[in-house]
């Protein structure tokens, strides 16, 4: 079994990532209760370049092979926005709840639907090898939050085709649509891939 460190300290993603990740020959360890992990500034841009930066800072810290993640919500009336500030929408140290209605208050000048879409970039170092992959999921947001079982702003999103939103769906529901589980399971395959060519 290979370790990696998914260069997180967010429960609710490391929760989702190591169900989708789970595997006899993965075993993820995450930023949680590191107290060393240096710090991480997301400088990027894009949501791929994001994920790229925690991957290698991490890497460079331990020198174990690393999965790092960026992931927003990109809203068709705001020009794509929140995109990669959607953690930090409402303030640097914002929770989701501040996040979540300051999303409204944005909307409120919009008529319905506020068509969106979740995103999620993953990317793997292993010190050589880059690899990477996206996920996302269509849907729009709705004006009462609903739902405890997601996190940041699952409670207001609505995947098309859904009557119920990403936060009252069950996790196994969840990781069978979502942007971070279309990008994870696909980054999955890419590593176990990388591997075993590596083996022969």
């Amino acid at each position: 079994m290979r370790e990696i460190i998914f260069a997180s300290g967010n429960k609710g993603k490391i929760e989702e990532v190591g169900h989708i990740l789970r595997s006899e020959n993965i075993k993820i360890l995450s930023l949680l209760g590191i107290d060393a992990a240096p710090e991480i500034i997301e400088s990027g841009s894009t949501f791929e370049e994001n994920a790229k930066i925690k991957a290698e800072v991490i890497y460079n810290a331990f020198r174990v092979p690393v999965i790092g993640d960026d992931s927003g919500l990109s809203v068709e009336q705001l020009g794509g926005g929140p995109g990669v500030y959607s953690a930090r929408y409402a303030g640097e140290h914002a929770t989701d709840e501040e996040n979540n209605i300051k999303l409204l208050g944005e909307l409120a000048a919009y008529p319905e639907p506020h068509n969106a879409k979740f995103i999620c970039a993953a990317a793997y170092f292993d010190g050589i090898k880059w690899l990477t992959a996206q996920g996302e999921i269509n849907g729009r947001i709705i004006k009462v939050q609903r739902g405890n079982n997601g996190f940041g702003y699952d409670p207001l999103f609505l995947p098309d085709g859904y009557t119920l939103t990403t936060a009252e769906l069950s996790m196994e529901e969840k990781n069978k649509i979502s942007h971070r589980a279309l990008a994870f399971n696909q980054l999955k395959k890419l590593i176990l891939k990388h591997w075993s060519e590596n083996e022969k």
